[in-house]
């Protein structure tokens, strides 16, 4: 299942700097704005299923994961 995120990017000085907006504390800075692409997707995936780890250990055993759609 693929899912869409939306990146804020900028040019400041000699970096380029971004957010993922959906998932607070993805963000990155690279020096150009092709390796700073790069760099938020591996982070924001990275991010993704640290959460998901971190969310099926909180629940222990015996839980159900179910997918919701906004």
């Amino acid at each position: 299942m693929s899912q869409t995120y939306t990146a804020v990017i900028k040019h400041d000085g000699p970096w380029w700097i971004g957010w993922i907006e959906e998932v607070p504390g993805v963000n990155c800075q690279e020096q150009t704005r092709e390796e700073l692409v790069e760099t938020l997707k591996v982070t924001l995936a990275e991010m993704l299923e640290m959460n998901r780890e971190d969310a099926r250990k909180a629940a222990g055993k015996g839980y159900e994961e179910l997918p919701i759609a906004v």
